[in-house]
């Protein structure tokens, strides 16, 4: 008989997944382990390990709370771990760095939350584009101004938005813009052989270009949305620097659902001020939670969400769905989804 799969999750998830992880693991043996047990018993022989939204909570990779370091501490000690599936799109916390430099295999939610995190950064885009952080001030003052003149909204058909990163939230949000007739410029790793543009069926008025990391800056100066949809890696990290912020249009935006870390915060703080960026959304930043003395909280033209963007209630199924299909196929020695490289 083949040797027991264990299998490590918080007691929430062994208690809402129990039947499911049965039905996944199918006849092989298997133990289920819940996370407060195995840290209170130090075991350290688990083989799998499931890391669900209640088990990071409301600590961010910057500031760890003492139970969720206990964890970390748990999942470092442990040899015979194999793989472990965690709820979120990208796995840049040091934890999962450690862990693969061990031979951990880690896989990700990526795709889980994309539609969500696709809307949340068009409403951020659609409000900064009718001024809504403007007109929102104004109604605390009771002030009735009329939007004319300066204050006069532009068209967004027409519009270019370029799109950082064209993964799972880059191409929902792309054809989301594209709908409203945004022009949209899509920055990946390679440039495909025969653009998306080409092979979907799009109106007359909307176009989609592609370019690489390579080739990005050169599309800045004809960018009046420049979003940020990518993962934190070695080429992303402060990739939106003061060069780059300088060719981009005056009054353009930026839109930051991906990591604080793409952007040289200093250098964006600075273009704010001047008043050469028109604006700004922002999901993540440089240190989380952001610092109370960060001069972003003051400015008028900024909207802040706490690292909030993919937080949808039908997220924790889509997730726990994702680690049940990755159970199966470890279990019948398929190779797993969103297995990062």
């Amino acid at each position: 008989m083949s040797k027991p799969l264990r299998i490590l999750m918080s007691q929430q998830s062994l208690d809402r997944m129990g039947a499911s992880v049965s039905a996944a693991v199918g006849e092989h043996p298997y133990e289920l382990i819940s996370l407060e047990a195995a840290v209170d018993a130090q075991r350290f022989d688990a083989d799998v390990a499931f890391i669900s939204r209640e088990v990071t909570g409301t600590s961010t990779k910057h500031e760890i709370h003492p139970a969720l370091q206990q964890v970390y501490t748990l999942l470092r000690q442990s040899p015979a771990l194999r793989w472990v599936h965690i709820h979120s799109a990208g796995a840049d916390r040091q934890i999962y760095l450690d862990l693969m430099a061990k031979g951990v295999q880690v896989c990700t939610s990526s795709g889980a939350n994309a539609q969500v995190v696709a809307t949340v950064a068009l409403a951020g885009l659609l409000a900064l584009a009718r001024r809504f952080p403007l007109l929102w001030a104004e109604q605390q003052q009771r002030q009735w101004i009329p939007m004319m003149g300066e204050r006069m909204p532009r068209d967004l058909p027409g519009q270019t938005a370029t799109i950082v990163g064209w993964g799972p939230i880059g191409q929902k949000l792309g054809s989301l813009l594209q709908a409203l007739g945004v022009n949209v410029v899509a920055v990946r790793q390679q440039a495909p052989a025969k653009s998306l543009a080409q092979s979907t069926a799009q109106s007359d008025d909307t176009s989609l270009q592609m370019v690489t990391f390579a080739d990005w800056q050169q599309v800045l100066p004809q960018t009046d949305w420049l979003v940020l949809a990518c993962p934190l890696t070695s080429k992303t990290r402060q990739l939106v620097n003061a060069q780059a912020l300088a060719l981009l249009p005056t009054g353009a935006h930026l839109v930051n659902v991906s990591r604080g870390e793409v952007v040289d915060e200093p250098a964006l703080v600075a273009a704010l001020q001047s008043g050469r960026l028109g604006g700004a959304f922002l999901d993540v930043f440089a240190h989380e939670p952001l610092p109370k003395d960060s001069p972003l909280w003051a400015m008028p033209q900024v909207m802040i969400t706490p690292h909030a963007a993919g937080h949808s209630d039908g997220n924790e199924a889509r997730v726990a769905q994702m680690f049940l299909d990755n159970l199966s196929r470890s279990v019948k020695g398929y190779p797993l989804h969103n297995s990062v490289a």
